[in-house]
């Protein structure tokens, strides 16, 4: 197991060893259910489904709720999938805590940013505008978009007002400031995409 789900709880400050403030972001990382196990044999490769944070059992339909009672587990809110090593002894059934990420000093995280609806190019793409006096027409506007008569049209990729942000994001190398297993709590320096109450998912640093 590399990783596991969590819900950002939001941000806060703390003091490192050397006596530096450092912001941080507070992470209730697990504990997770494992819903189902792929293998290479029956899937075509090696996964585990985890859940996390309980859910009512009248909420859930009855295919779904025959899998969680099958492994001996509650029912469960989110579900993700990690991907895992063949030799991995991870089973249906187990529970994964912060353990797993036993050692780390840096995390991926990765999570789904803040919605902000219709925007323009100013906020979305923080162009600076046209000037605000002097008998400026046009303030907050995109400006020209394209050329005269050839080639007649706009280019691809041009950065225009539209959907803002709910996209997928993932943070690389965040360095692992404390580790509360007890209390299922992982604080990493710096920021994480998403909301306040917002789920996540935390893996070992690819690149550390």
């Amino acid at each position: 197991m590399k990783g596991l789900l969590g819900k950002k709880l939001g941000m806060t400050q703390v003091y490192d060893d050397a006596g530096r403030r450092v912001a941080v972001t507070v992470i209730e990382a697990g504990p997770c259910v494992v819903v189902q196990r792929k293998t290479r044999d029956t899937d075509g490769y090696d996964a585990v489904q985890l859940g996390f944070e309980k859910q009512l059992e009248q909420r859930v339909n009855r295919p779904s709720l025959a899998r969680y009672k099958k492994v001996g587990a509650s029912p469960c809110k989110h579900l993700r999938e990690f991907r895992i090593d063949a030799d991995d002894e991870t089973k249906a059934g187990d529970t994964v805590d912060l353990s797993v990420l036993e050692g780390a000093t840096h995390v991926d995280i990765s999570g789904t940013t803040k919605g902000r609806g219709f925007q323009g190019a100013v906020k979305r793409h923080n162009m600076a505008g046209g000037r605000m006096t002097h008998g400026g027409h046009s303030k907050r506007r995109v400006g020209s978009i394209g050329q005269c008569s050839y080639p007649a049209r706009v280019m691809k990729g041009q950065r225009m007002p539209g959907h803002m942000g709910n996209v997928r994001r993932t943070r690389q190398n965040l360095k692992v400031i404390m580790v509360r297993g007890e209390e299922n709590l992982l604080l990493v320096q710096g920021a994480v995409p998403g909301p306040t109450g917002g789920i996540i998912e935390v893996k070992r640093a690819l690149k550390k």
